[in-house]
């Protein structure tokens, strides 16, 4: 991890927010689940392009549970930053948060973990530069997304298999 062309985690995070208005409301009057997916995978992307300066597309989106509804006029906040770098795939971690502006409580509402390829410009992955976890945080999520990476490739590898006896 001292590899000195790595890329600190910390020049991979993005940050952005949001206001919910009613355009962005499902049937019940909270914010449509569908808007915070969008506002996730348009904020990992951004963490993913700093990461490999290059074009990334979505390859994957992990387990999304939706903990605790966001409400029209609160402030939605999106944190991203890159875990986890293979050759040309990137885990890029989302927590996304709440704030009622009137009060100033924060929620974390959901977190998810999205994979991002790498690609030159006829659509072909391209290899990006390694990660530099520096803080005992970073080391943590660095190794937790090297688990859940190793999970992800078992599981495709059983789908395969599956798929080819069918």
């Amino acid at each position: 991890m001292t590899n000195p062309e790595a890329t600190s985690m910390d020049e991979t995070q993005h940050e952005t927010t949001q206001l919910m208005m009613p355009q962005h409301a499902n049937v019940l009057g909270n914010v449509f689940g569908g808007v915070i997916l969008a506002m996730m995978d348009t904020a990992a992307g951004i963490a993913a392009l700093r990461h490999a300066r290059t074009i990334c597309v979505t390859a994957s989106v992990d387990r999304v549970d939706f903990r605790l509804p966001i409400h029209i006029g609160d402030l939605v906040i999106m944190k991203a930053s890159v875990n986890y770098v293979g050759r040309t795939s990137m885990e890029v971690g989302v927590r996304v948060e709440s704030e009622h502006l009137l009060t100033g409580q924060r929620r974390h509402t959901n977190s998810c973990y999205l994979t991002f390829v790498a690609i030159d410009k006829n659509g072909k992955p391209v290899a990006v530069p390694p990660i530099k976890p520096e803080t005992p945080d970073q080391i943590r999520r660095y190794e937790a997304a090297k688990q859940r990476r190793a999970r992800r490739l078992q599981e495709r590898e059983a789908e395969a298999a599956n798929f080819a006896q069918s």
